[in-house]
Parts: structure tokens; sequence; C-alpha cells
């Protein structure tokens, strides 16, 4: 089981390694002497909370929540502003730039724990979220599908997932598959609220798997886009030797070697333009055959379902 992760961001060396005697036992630590090297991290490890120090050179606390906040996938990650005791006024400024609470310094260790654990469930209460892309999860995604369900009006739901990602993670780990699901979402994301606004809703299922939700009209140019941008990255998640190879060497869920080419995208549409959708479970059985045809293609691409009932 992983345990959850905190950024510690402090120009002060001494800090950091107080900071890190005092959450390693329960937490696992990632750390940074400054603001630029810590949104790098934020990126690349996608921590559960930050700890940032208000004043630093450079880019400061309030500068860094600014930024942070700016970010869909990152402005969800609680942040702990630290500040000197006659910094304290100034942390108006940095609660309104975004940060969630702060502590003074010199802080007592117990003190800062009991904010972390706050922060950490009312955190985990407040969304359902994908703790990778802090998209809404199943709850959300659930009502959100049978609201357009009563709604009684004409929809389009994309299903996309990701073709040959599980060998993608045995070979490369983890982190890189996070990375991968962290770009796709950013591409969903950007190509979602591109054609269907900045309400639009997308919505992560879990692992490899999304959902978004846009006007039957405008469905497949999201879909086209979403698949070219993503052909077109898929290279750079390889190394030098297995990019111009074109394939990797892994096993398929009953052990068995096979060779696989570069990751691959695949939608599903489902619609009410040429059926009646009654029910949620529906969408779902509709979605997975769908995207069990998209992979048999055995390259990016979409495919909308055309049954009628």
């Amino acid at each position: 089981m992983r345990r959850e992760r905190i950024l510690t961001i402090d120009d002060d060396p001494d800090i950091l390694d107080v900071l890190d005697l005092t959450l390693s036992e329960n937490y696992e630590v990632i750390q940074a002497l400054n603001a630029e090297d810590g949104l790098k991290l934020v990126r690349a490890k996608s921590p559960n909370l930050i700890i940032c120090d208000y004043v630093m050179p450079g880019m400061n606390g309030k500068e860094f929540c600014k930024t942070l906040k700016k970010d869909i996938l990152l402005q969800h990650i609680p942040v702990i502003m630290l500040t000197g005791k006659g910094e304290v006024r100034d942390m108006v400024v940095g609660i309104e730039a975004g940060a969630d609470d702060y502590i003074v310094k010199p802080f007592e260790p117990d003190a800062l724990l009991a904010r972390i654990r706050m922060i950490l469930r009312r955190t985990v209460r407040s969304l359902d979220a994908n703790p990778l892309t802090y998209l809404p999860g199943n709850s959300t995604i659930t009502e959100e599908l049978q609201a357009l369900i009563d709604s009684d009006q004409l929809f389009a739901v994309g299903y996309a997932d990701l073709d040959k990602f599980k060998i993608y993670n045995d070979k490369y780990g983890f982190e890189k598959g996070d990375e991968v699901i962290r770009e796709t979402a950013r591409l969903l994301i950007k190509y979602v609220h591109q054609y269907a606004g900045p309400d639009a809703f997308i919505g992560h299922i879990g692992g490899d798997d999304f959902v978004f939700i846009a006007d039957n009209k405008i469905i497949e140019n999201i879909c086209q886009d979403v698949v070219a941008a993503f052909d077109q990255i898929s290279p750079t998640f390889y190394s030098q030797k297995d990019r111009e190879a074109g394939y990797i060497v892994g096993q398929d869920r009953q052990g068995q070697e096979i060779r696989t080419g570069l990751l691959s995208i695949s939608i599903g549409i489902v619609s009410n333009s040429s059926q009646k959708i009654t029910h949620v479970g529906q969408i779902s059985e509709i979605a997975a055959d769908l995207k069990k045809f998209a992979k048999s293609q055995e390259k990016s691409n979409f495919v909308r379902d055309k049954r009628r009932l």
C-alpha cells in the first residue's frame, strides 16, 4: 500500500531536514529547495499535499500557489504555507492565492502533523476525485450520466482508454505509467474544453479509463483531435531504443511473451441519437463493446455505436 506523499519546498536545507524528520515516519517525503523545482516535482510525482515556504528567492510561495491553481490537474492539491512570525499578515495574500492553511515557524511537529491529517481527511471527503488526475471519479460519473438520461435530451458520451498499457507499465514502471495517464487526461481536458466549453464533463473511471460528455454533433471532432494528439506524443513516453524499434517485448495476461507496438488510444462513442438509453449500465455495456472493437484495429481510433434498437 502506497503511503501518502508530501512535497516540502524551502530554500533552507535545515528546515527541509526538520520537515523530513517530522513527516517521514508517516508519509513519503519529497523535497525541493525552490518553487521552480517544486513545480517540476508536483507534475512528476503528484503529491497528496504540499508544504511551501512563503518567502523564497525567485518564485515565492504566493506565486507558486497561483501557478499551481491554474493547472486543472494540480489545483486540488492542498498547500500549507510556512511563514515567519513577522510575515503572518502577508499570509492573507497567500490564502487568497490558493493556500489551504499556514503554520508559523518555528512550528511544533505535533501541531503540523495534526494540520496535515485534518487537511488530508477534508480533501478525501470533499473530492470524489481520482488521486492521480483529480478528475471526478465513479460516483460523480454515475450521477452525471444519470442526469443525462433523466434530461431526455440528445447526448453523446465518449469512453477512452489506452491500448497496450499493461505491458508498458510492466516494463517502464508505475511512475512512468502514471505520467502517461496524466498526459492523457491533459489531452482530453484540452480538446473537450476547446470544443464543448470549460464546463464540459470529463471523468476518470480509474487506471487508464476515462469518460467525457459532449454534444452529439461535435464529439467526433473531439475524438479526432485526441487521437491525433495522442499518436504525436506517444513516442515520447519511450526510450530512444524502443522508440526507434517501434515496439517493446512483454508478457500478456496469460504470461505469454508478446511484441507490442507503441501506446495508442481507443474511444467508443455512445449516443441516444439512434436508440433509447434508459439506464447508466446500458451506456457502460455499449461502450465496452465499442472499445473492444476499437482495440482490435491495432491503432489509435474511435468508433461510434450506430445500432438501432
